[in-house]
């Protein structure tokens, strides 16, 4: 049976009266732990971000209407959903009503601090659409960086939108991003499958200053990291990939045995990436089933990244490793991807959730 639960948080008195909340729905057989609800909650450090757990109650979903809530516009305020797609987490924000986003880039810094925020790997904001699209997203990295584009966040989005618009059934709507446009469209089961567009591999384009060689791609590519030698293909889903399969020592990874924060970091600041990289660390068990780690940019290591797996089946298929559909395990879970030769769009589907609802002064 489905249930929610909500947590309300005691603010300073001179603030109490705007009382915050947190809205959680999740079913019982839901990852959400209170405990990492209390971490997240229990120290906000910054002034503008003092609340902390003082009660808990349950109660029945007609007892917390999502509508109602997110409807509420309190001065001072910030109303938000946090989603996740495969444990890639995001804090959403209905900024249907203005084309600038509600917080900035380094208040985004501290709402997706776990320690002294919210926690999240980005924040995301719904805006007005543009250049006759439904809808706009835009995104703020845990590091106040903006990418072009998320693959699990535009499924969150959707959800997002969804929810907002009180949409029912199988949906779809045009979402302008920094990579293009985007179309997602939210499936009978409640996953969600997105065209990502075409893959970019022109080399100058993803961009990388490693020198094309397969028809002006990057394709297999030797790059040095830290003294080894690494195999890379290079790809952009509107945001830059570089993907390897192995190094001269080691033709073929064990994902699970890569010390992800060294290595990381050291391909994301590249001098062969000019705009930085994600970058995905990726194992083969078979033609239609690769799995992998990831590094993304702005935000470091991820339970999941959804351009990163799309890039993944393309650099799969470009090495000649794997067919164009592919089921793709990351940290956080699977994703189907498909790069359909009749068009040459990357389709990804997978599921996003709620987690739950609420409110911080700002």
């Amino acid at each position: 049976m489905a249930i929610a639960a909500a947590i309300f948080l005691s603010l300073p008195p001179q603030t109490r009266r705007s009382s915050a909340s947190i809205a959680a729905p999740f079913r019982s057989t839901s990852s959400l732990h209170f405990d990492s609800l209390r971490s997240n909650f229990s120290s906000l450090k910054n002034p503008n971000l003092r609340v902390s757990a003082s009660s808990m109650s349950i109660g029945t979903p007609e007892k917390i209407s999502t509508t109602s809530f997110l409807d509420r516009r309190e001065s001072g305020f910030l109303h938000f959903v946090k989603y996740h797609g495969l444990g890639n987490d995001f804090i959403l924000v209905d900024n249907r009503d203005s084309t600038e986003p509600r917080v900035t880039p380094e208040q985004a810094v501290k709402l997706c601090d776990r320690n002294f925020g919210i926690g999240a790997d980005g924040v995301i904001f719904a805006m007005p659409g543009v250049n006759g699209t439904d809808y706009t997203m835009r995104i703020f990295n845990s590091d106040g960086s903006e990418p072009e584009m998320c693959g699990n966040g535009v499924r969150c989005f959707a959800r997002f939108i969804a929810e907002l618009e009180n949409l029912r059934g199988k949906q779809s709507f045009t979402v302008h991003t920094g990579a293009g446009l985007i179309v997602p469209e939210i499936q009978e089961d409640g996953k969600v499958k997105v065209d990502m567009g075409e893959p970019i591999l022109k080399a100058s384009d993803v961009p990388t200053k490693l020198p094309a060689n397969k028809d002006q791609a990057a394709v297999k590519a030797d790059i040095n990291v830290d003294g080894v030698t690494w195999h890379v293909t290079c790809v952009s889903m509107g945001n830059p990939h570089c993907v390897t399969f192995g190094n001269r020592q080691s033709q073929n990874l064990t994902v699970d045995e890569l010390n992800l924060a060294a290595i990381g970091p050291k391909f994301e600041h590249h001098e062969m990436f000019p705009a930085r990289t994600n970058t995905e660390f990726v194992e083969v068990f078979s033609h239609e089933h690769l799995k992998m780690r990831v590094w993304e940019r702005g935000a470091g290591a991820t339970l999941a990244c959804g351009t990163g797996a799309c890039a993944v089946v393309v650099a799969a298929v470009l090495e000649g490793r794997a067919g164009r559909s592919c089921t793709v395990d990351l940290p956080g879970g699977p994703l189907d991807i498909e790069w359909k030769e009749e068009d040459n769009h990357v389709y990804m589907t997978g599921p996003a959730e709620v987690v739950f609802y609420g409110s911080v002064a700002v």
